[in-house]
């Protein structure tokens, strides 16, 4: 089950939050430091990462029904509340989609990542943020990513080439511990670890390309299709 959109709006204001958000924050700057002109979707939780796209064609924000949703950004509200095994977009809609917070509670993941693979552009790509099994982060619930299921990099590489997703580059971030008590802007344990403990990392940063090799991408249910003609009108 999801996190209530509250609490994990509330995780970003703690001192952990804002290191954790620092850290992953890096990661997901330099894997994608240009989005001029793309068409950009954030899945889960993603708003507190998406202030650093700037000059994007649109930027919009999908939030599972059980999390709730909230007004993202506050002066013209991008965000919509959506069920995941119907996302109501077209297909081949988005050049980039940025996951946070949305696999490891996902109900359904494999609808999910289905649904993710037919709105992405034929040369898109997904940059997932997940938390790592092995990780000090997905033991403690002090935070969203000691919550839900964490993955190995085994499995989540299995679940995404089932869903003919192609791993394309795979880091890890978050290496500081997830304690209060830590302090600064990180960037010293995410170095260190990056070099000497790569595999304890507190999330798995993993950018995904559509295969080659895809299978038929099964049709929307009927009343999925209703809705995406009612949202297609906005776009």
């Amino acid at each position: 089950m999801p996190q209530d959109v509250r609490e994990l709006a509330a995780f970003y204001e703690t001192p952990l939050g804002q290191l954790a958000h620092r850290a992953i924050q890096r990661e997901v700057c330099g894997f994608w430091p240009d989005l001029r002109n793309y068409r950009v979707l954030g899945y889960g939780f993603a708003t507190p990462y998406l202030h650093g796209f700037t000059s994007t064609e649109r930027i919009i924000v999908a939030m599972p029904a059980p999390q709730g949703v909230m007004c993202w950004p506050e002066e013209k509200n991008a965000a919509l509340l959506c069920e995941e095994d119907a996302l109501p977009f077209p297909d081949l809609f988005f050049d980039r989609i940025l996951i946070v917070h949305g696999l490891e509670a996902s109900e359904s993941l494999r609808a999910l990542l289905r649904q993710l693979w037919r709105v992405l552009a034929p040369e898109g790509r997904v940059l997932l943020i997940a938390p790592n099994r092995a990780s000090l982060w997905a033991q403690v619930q002090k935070s969203p990513f000691g919550h839900g299921r964490p993955f190995s990099r085994m499995e989540l590489e299995g679940l995404l080439r089932d869903a003919v997703f192609e791993p394309v580059r795979w880091r890890r971030a978050l290496f500081a511990p997830p304690f209060e008590s830590v302090t600064g802007s990180g960037a010293g344990w995410e170095k260190v670890g990056a070099r000497f403990f790569s595999g304890i990392g507190g999330v798995h940063v993993v950018e995904v390309a559509k295969s080659l090799y895809a299978a038929a991408v099964p049709k929307l249910p009927v009343g999925a299709q209703v809705a995406l003609k009612t949202a297609q009108q906005d776009y």
